[in-house]
């Protein structure tokens, strides 16, 4: 249940500050979520958003990996091997002679993976494209990986991803979003979860 809740709360709400930061920063990227979000529920009102409309939000959802890509909740996981694992070259650890031995617990760097620039060109730039069904072809599981991967991932990732789009919809359908730009961009802050230094402060402006 603590797992449940924290993954499902706690790091929704950053990577919901970071969305909106983002989103606010890039207003095409922004309308283009609010029209798809009024497409779909044409005349229903917003707040009867239902379960099965949440696949149906392509581009808010391209939108929300990006910024889970640029801004992940969880910059870093640990795993304890279980067996020998030689570096991905083939290399073993400089000046020992056997791979990472078992019980070993390894560091895995969910931002430095998110932010390499052989899997992500230019990684600094907001481009929620990265993630369209062409662009995405052939790309490597691991190199997009903010609820971890393989058996022991986040079990709250699907939850986590159905508050976002609920949220994103509810919102941008009542207000548009600006930066503060009386303020200055914010400085990355890397605790448990990752934050901005002083906050994300924005604007809101009802439609």
């Amino acid at each position: 249940a603590d797992t449940f809740m924290f993954e499902g709360h706690n790091t929704t709400a950053s990577g919901l500050a970071w969305l909106f930061y983002n989103l606010a920063c890039h207003p095409e990227h922004q309308q283009r979520c609010r029209q798809e979000v009024q497409e779909l529920l044409a005349s229903r009102d917003t707040a009867d958003i239902q379960w099965e409309d949440l696949s149906q939000l392509p581009f808010t959802t391209m939108c929300i990996k990006e910024s889970l890509r640029l801004h992940p909740p969880v910059t870093a996981v640990s795993r304890r091997c279980t067996e020998d694992i030689p570096l991905c070259d083939g290399r073993v650890i400089p000046k020992v002679a056997i791979p990472i031995p078992p019980r070993a617990i390894c560091l895995m760097s969910i931002y430095g993976t998110h932010h390499n620039p052989e899997l992500w060109p230019e990684p600094e730039v907001f481009d929620p494209l990265r993630f369209s069904p062409e662009n995405s072809k052939g790309r490597s599981p691991a190199s997009f990986i903010p609820f971890s991967a393989g058996p022991r991932n986040c079990i709250g990732q699907s939850f986590a991803m159905a508050e976002m789009k609920v949220v994103v919809a509810l919102t941008l359908s009542q207000f548009m979003l600006r930066r503060d730009t009386a303020r200055p961009p914010p400085r990355r802050k890397p605790e448990l979860i990752l934050r901005a230094e002083d906050g994300l402060w924005l604007l809101l402006e009802p439609l």
